[in-house]
């Protein structure tokens, strides 16, 4: 019998998250700060909008493009908050969750066989390089340095160009980082992108998650709307993981040709969380702050612990992750994360999960309670004590 497996998915390594996600499902007691996700619940009014919509009997397919209700408050959004508009008819694309906006990009832009190159600055989240490669690129790793914040830096990106260079995905505010890139450090990129002729997947999902500054899109700046496509969605900042709803928008001749595979793919996204996010969209911007002051809180609280027990950690300004250091202790990430949950019980991700130069680095969320957040510390410097001691 032939082979019946794709080699290019064969080839590709299971993310490096899942081991401790299914270690933790099997200790009752154990804590876990691993999980991207919010703890809030989706606020009453967004759910009360979904559920009204079921009992209207609205569970029909939408467009393709999904609902145009939520096409033109997505514009409104966006030029509100970070001063680009867009058409709602031709430019936005509502997907099945950011995860899926990536993967239509890529798929929309590349073609296989020819070599093309996508760079991805890591650490950074796990899907951009098992999409890349299933899109038919190759993809070029860019090191960020913790001496920079995590941040891209003019160098770093003009060193990394070839002339087989056509994608830049930009992912900030970070995952695993928390890192931010200030409207400075886009600039500084900005002419770079430009002179290449690159085009920009610019993730923008933690958008409303900063702390102590606003958030900058590198669409807003000059000559950079025409070659960038800018992904956001509902899970972060409106706590709608399971809603599964993100968005894509863009230059209307790329936004095309990824509605044209979504379409074939998917058809639409969910009808229920389009109605919902309509109203999230409307009415929501309390429920972010509230949300992003609570994070702002245990973001400080860990900065504070991370000092005491002597841990090193640069301050991050986005998201919700921390990315201590635990190199001075001479353990790999993947020890440190696995001991701490056989002796403590906490789960951690190892550094390396976001790429291999995440090495000596841990993630930490605090998308979690500080009640959670006070009891893991305690664990996490006990155990950093035994070490010390030994």
């Amino acid at each position: 019998m032939r082979d019946p497996l794709a080699k290019q998915v064969v080839g590709l390594a299971p993310s490096g998250i899942r081991k401790f996600f299914d270690l933790v499902a099997e200790m009752p007691d154990a804590i876990s700060l691993g999980v991207g996700e919010p703890d809030f619940d989706t606020p009453w009014h967004i759910r009360d909008e979904g559920i009204y919509s079921l009992e209207k009997g609205r569970t029909f397919y939408t467009s393709n493009s999904g609902l145009m209700e939520l096409r033109k408050e997505i514009c409104n959004y966006l030029k509100r908050r970070v001063g680009v508009e867009y058409e709602p008819a031709k430019e936005v694309l509502i997907t099945v969750g950011g995860s899926e906006a990536i993967d239509l990009a890529l798929r929309a832009m590349i073609n296989p066989g020819e070599g093309e190159e996508v760079l991805i600055p890591q650490p950074s989240y796990v899907s951009y390089e098992p999409c890349s490669i299933l899109a038919g690129a190759k993809p070029v790793i860019i090191e960020l340095k913790a001496e920079n914040e995590f941040r891209l830096t003019a160098k770093e990106l003009e060193d990394a160009i070839t002339d087989k260079t056509k994608i830049l995905v930009l992912p900030f505010p970070n995952n695993p980082t928390g890192a931010v890139m200030e409207k400075s450090d886009l600039e500084a990129i900005a002419p770079i992108i430009e002179k290449h002729d690159l085009f920009v997947i610019s993730d923008e999902i933690y958008s409303e998650l900063t702390y102590g500054r606003e958030h900058v899109s590198i669409a807003s700046l000059p000559g950079m709307k025409e070659r960038t496509i800018l992904i956001n969605g509902f899970s972060k900042a409106y706590a709608m993981t399971g809603w599964r709803l993100g968005y894509a928008c863009g230059p209307a001749r790329i936004l095309e040709q990824m509605t044209k595979i979504h379409q074939f793919a998917i058809m639409c996204a969910p009808t229920t969380s389009q109605y919902a996010a309509v109203e999230a969209l409307k009415n929501g911007d309390p429920d972010v702050a509230e949300m992003r002051e609570a994070y702002n809180q245990r973001r400080r609280y860990l900065m504070h612990s991370f000092k005491e027990m002597g841990l090193p950690c640069f301050e991050p300004f986005g998201a919700f992750y921390v990315f201590p250091s635990i190199k001075h202790l001479g353990m790999t990430s993947e020890e440190f994360a696995t001991e701490l949950l056989k002796e403590e019980q906490v789960a951690v991700v190892p550094g390396t999960a976001f790429g291999a130069c995440g090495e000596g680095f841990l993630r930490i969320s605090y998308a979690y309670s500080l009640e959670n957040l006070k009891i893991a510390m305690e664990r996490i410097g006990r155990f950093l004590e035994k070490r010390k001691n030994s």
